[in-house]
């Protein structure tokens, strides 16, 4: 059975930070492309970050310089690490495993900066 978990939100102050978790089980995590995603209330599921297979990213232009997205293959782990957080990065935060078919999402965890 095929689990994406993701961990790390919360209620944060703007200019704060917090790291997001994915962790995956039941794929070969190596060979998928990673991504997390965002979706606000009342908006559209958005691209953040991905990380290759081969190590290249690509960002949001919104989330640039203050949003990395980083793999560690042997802990099946993709992570974000966000700063400089701002109103607007309240959303509910998804990881997804990507490139390979299917596709498979996480259940999301919501990250609220408010102050």
């Amino acid at each position: 059975q095929v689990q994406l978990v993701e961990s790390g939100g919360g209620l944060v102050q703007p200019g704060g930070s917090l790291r997001l978790s994915c962790a995956a089980s039941g794929i070969i995590f190596s060979i998928y492309d990673m991504g997390w995603y965002r979706q606000a209330p009342g908006k559209q599921r958005e691209l953040v970050a991905i990380v290759s297979t081969g190590g290249n990213f690509n960002y949001a232009n919104s989330v640039k310089g203050r949003f990395t997205i980083s793999r560690e293959n042997a802990k099946n782990t993709v992570y974000l690490q966000m700063n400089s957080l701002k109103s607007e990065d309240t959303a509910v935060y998804y990881c997804r495993a990507q490139g390979v078919f299917p596709n498979y999402w996480g259940q999301g965890t919501q990250v609220t900066v408010s102050s």
